[in-house]
Formats: C-alpha cells, structure tokens, sequence
C-alpha cells in the first residue's frame, strides 16, 4: 500500500472549491500510483470549524451533492478517505468516508466530541459509536477523527475490530507546543495497540485558529516514519507492507521548527488567510515607532508582500523624534506604502468641540484617549476608502490588562499579537531580524510607551513586563487563584491589580477584533467570561 495525506488549506463553506481541491490532490496522486489511499482531514468537504453553518436546513442536500461529485469524478482505482458532516435520522455526525471505484464504500463517524477550549462540537454533533475497518491492499484498516486518538477507547476498538492500521483525519488547531503533545500521544497509543497511525492534519487559518499540519506516521513502536513540514500545504507519501510503515526513498522527515519560529508561522499564516479568504486586496496598519507596529508590520509583508501593505504614522505633540525616525525606517526597508498625517488638527478639532461639555473639568486620560481615537479614525476611514483590512496592533498583555483605547487604538479587523504576552513579542523582534534585518534595535531596547502624555512609560501604569506576562498567564491561562499566585512568589500589590484590571476589561476584550491563537487560553474562543459579575480572583 502506498498512501498520500493530503494536507490541504480549506476553506470553510467553500463546497466547491474544497472539492476542486480534493480532486487536484487525487489526480496528481493518481499519475504516480494509480491505486494509491489519499487521505484528507477532518471535513474536509466543509472545511474546519464550520460551526453553524452545520445547523443549516440545507446541509443534508449539499454534502449528498458534493459526494456525488467526487464519486463520479475521482480515479477510480484509487481509494479517498474525505470528512465530512453526514445528516441522517438519528442526528448529524461528524463522518470521514471512503471512496473507491465510484462508490462510497465505508463510512465512519466521529465517537468523541471535544467540548473544551475553542470546540463545541456538541453543539452541532451527536457522537457515533461503532469502528470502522475495510480491508485495503490486504491491509485491515481503521478509521478515527482527530478527538478519538486523544480517547483510548477508539483506538482499541479499531483494533478489536481487527485494524492491523490506523488512519486518524484531523483538524488540529496550533498552539505552542501542539506538535509534540500530538506525537507523543499518539506515539503512545501505536506502541498500547501494537499497530502504526497514520496522522493526518489541515493546514490553514481559519479566524483566530491556525492549522499547522505536520501530518505523521508512526510504526508500532511509536517511532516517526514520516513527518510532513509544520505550515506547508502538500502532499506527503508513505508506504506499507503487511500493514508495517516501510522506509523507503523520498519519504522525509521534517525537523520540528524552534518555538519562537513556529510563532512566526503561526502570525504569517493567520494574517495571510484571514486577508485572502475575506477578499481584501491589502491591509493599512499604524506604524508608531515601537515594538508592537513594528513586529506587526514585518508579519504583514511575510504574509501578504509588501506592496499590500500600507503603514501610517500619525504623530502629535508627545510623539518622541526617534519614534518617526524609526517608523520610517521600518517602512523603507521593507518597501511598504507609507505616510506621516498629524493628529493635531484633529486632536484641536475635538478639544474645541468639547469645550463647553468639558468646562471646569480637569485634564485626566480622556485626552490620552482622545489621541488614539483620532488614530482609530484616520485608518478606519482609509480602510473604508480603499478597502484595506486594519491591522490592529495590540499585543495580550495589553489586552488583558486593558491598556488600550477602545474605539481607538483596538479599532480595526485583526490583531496579529493578540494572543502573544509582550515579551514575546519582543522574541518575535529579534527572531524577525535573524531572517533579515528590519526592526531598528533601538526599538526593541527602548522603555516601552503610548507616547500618549509627556515622559510617559508602560511600567508607569503596570508592573515590569516580565512580571505582568506571568501573573496573566497563571490566571488566564492556568486558572491560578490571586492567592495561588502570591504563593508562588508574587507581590502582593502586583497581583491583586493586574487580577482586578483583567476581570475588569472583559467588555473591552469582547469588543476587540479577531487575533491569531497562539497559545492554550487565547480571549475570544477559548475564555468567555460574562462581563458583569461578581465572583472574583477566586
């Protein structure tokens, strides 16, 4: 048996085209070995999450429709295993079929629903219970998707059913760390079963979640016999005899990328296939001189080339003349559009307009958030105008924490680093420059600032840092309690107020715009706190 995985970008309710997609995958596949297996991910028909687009009426009618296209026109000798959502009177499952000589032949659905993190398949699914094995090549093989590797039952079912193989299809989101806990789990369930997986995973984004392949097969013995690259769509062959992986010229093993460079990967990946799925010629960014719009930029040109990227820099009267000298810089070396508008027209306009309303009031952060709003203005109206997607700029920390201007600066489409800690960023800066240089150093070592009032610094308002990125990463991410926290060593002072300002600016966070997931408890998907409530840091 020679078998292809298939690790394809979808695209989530595009019926057709991911059907274009299977078949060009088949037919080149087909020209090497007429009879090879082709295996495909996780719905492959509807793409990855299509969430409620399942509860529509007609999604019965289409995926008939579309697996009647594929069995009419795949090749007919070889043998497809797709997924798809098939509706019948006892519910709709969650189903990856296998097609052969026009026919479909064999068909399985998904036993285990994961209702954690960023899925609710419960929502849509109800959950099968039978294996599914078919005799391929002499080879008993059997079928799972994606959450049943992560059971023991299924795959052990499969094997009682008498499986010498096992083929898993996937929609495996990416969060740092995700390529190893894959293959050590299912390193672990080939050597409990004693027979070989083979893992087959999409690659793409889809809103916040990246799919980053890295599809693999492992012998018996839980050994990687095959590795396809972590980001790349393509088509990656193994052989078997006698239902045992073979060794054999041409097949690879592609080397794990370093963290921070899958991080990289991650944010190109996410921005690329948000613009492009959503049909944006191009994106407009405010590029003001620091570390955020600068790491921002640089992931918009890998992702989109620069002559689809538009930066912006809007100064006023706080605005540091290194801060211009360095946007610019930053703009000229990677060949973006780019130009200066001052706020402080506008800034005037504002003050004067809101001078009685303001009378006998004092100065406070209303006019420090009046200067972002005046930025969030300027690119939303060159977006409207141009149709360009805005890239807003905020990284998590600033999310959690709430330092940010709604309707200002948050203002915008996606956000790059909106699941990335700001010393993160500051790692994605210095990796960026290793692949060629564009971010100024002075950049990256100067005291972060809003630059939004005179001498102003982050650590002015927030603890350092260093600090704050891992008080918000017990408690968002580990579900720590503040107590917890203080324990593991903590101030005090430090973590009550970073606690207080996260539960309190889940109203902002729910205003945000969409972001790359990059970690295990991203906001948006994976943490839905109510915004008005009163249970605490408990």
């Amino acid at each position: 048996m020679k078998l292809c995985m298939g690790q394809i970008n979808t695209f989530v309710g595009d019926w057709s085209g991911n059907c274009d997609r299977i078949l060009d995958v088949c037919r080149e596949a087909a020209d090497q070995v007429p009879s090879a297996v082709v295996v495909f991910p996780e719905l492959t028909l509807t793409g990855y999450p299509p969430e409620d687009l399942l509860l529509r009426p007609s999604i019965a009618t289409v995926t008939e429709r579309m697996l009647e296209r594929l069995c009419a026109e795949l090749p007919r000798d070889l043998w497809v295993i797709v997924g798809y959502p098939r509706k019948t009177p006892n519910g709709l499952f969650n189903a990856a079929g296998v097609i052969h000589g026009g026919q479909l032949v064999a068909e399985y659905f998904k036993r285990f629903l994961p209702n954690y993190q960023v899925f609710d398949e419960v929502r849509c699914f109800t959950p099968g219970s039978e294996p599914c094995v078919i005799e391929i090549d002499g080879i008993q093989v059997g079928i799972t998707i994606c959450e049943d590797i992560w059971n023991p039952a299924s795959a052990e079912a499969a094997r009682d059913a008498g499986a010498e193989l096992l083929i898993n299809l996937n929609a495996s989101p990416f969060h740092r760390g995700k390529r190893r806990e894959r293959q050590d789990l299912v390193a672990d369930r080939a050597r409990t079963h004693g027979f070989p997986i083979v893992y087959v995973n999409q690659v793409g984004a889809q809103d916040e979640l990246v799919f980053d392949g890295g599809s693999f097969v492992v012998d018996a013995e839980g050994e990687i016999v095959v590795a396809a690259p972590d980001f790349e769509e393509g088509s990656y062959w193994a052989e078997f005899e006698a239902g045992k992986p073979v060794v054999a010229s041409g097949q690879q093993v592609a080397p794990p990328l370093e963290d921070v460079a899958a991080v990289w990967q991650a944010l190109v990946m996410g921005v690329r296939d948000y613009v492009n799925k959503n049909g944006f010629p191009g994106v407009v960014l405010g590029l003001s001189g620091g570390i955020d719009s600068a790491v921002t930029l640089a992931v918009a040109v890998d992702a989109l080339g620069a002559d689809r990227v538009h930066a912006v820099m809007m100064p006023f009267r706080y605005t540091a003349s290194m801060s211009i000298e360095d946007a610019a810089e930053e703009a000229r070396i990677l060949g973006v559009a780019y130009r200066s508008i001052s706020i402080e027209p506008i800034y005037e306009s504002f003050v004067q307009a809101l001078a009685g309303e303001f009378e006998g009031l004092a100065p406070n952060i209303t006019e420090e958030n009046m200067q972002a709003r005046c930025r969030g203005v300027l690119l939303m109206s060159i977006s409207n105008k141009k149709n360009l997607l805005v890239l807003t700029t905020g990284n998590k920390s600033e999310l959690a924490v709430g330092y940010s201007t709604l309707y200002g600066d948050m203002a915008g489409g996606f956000d790059a680093l909106k699941d990335c800690p700001k010393m993160l960023v500051y790692a994605l800066a210095r990796y960026r420059n290793t692949l060629g240089y564009c971010i100024p150093e002075r950049v990256i070592t100067r005291p972060p600032s809003a630059e939004l009032a005179p001498d102003q610094k982050d650590e002015d308002s927030l603890p350092p840092y260093e600090v704050l990125d891992a008080i918000i990463e017990h408690y968002v991410e580990r579900d720590w309690t503040a107590d917890e926290i203080v324990a593991a060593g903590f101030e005090e002072a430090d973590v009550t107020r970073v606690v207080r300002l996260i539960d309190l600016n889940e109203y902002k966070r729910r205003q945000a715009p969409v972001g790359v997931r990059i970690t295990q408890r991203g906001f948006g998907r994976d943490r839905r706190y109510p915004i008005t409530w009163d249970w605490r840091s408990r």
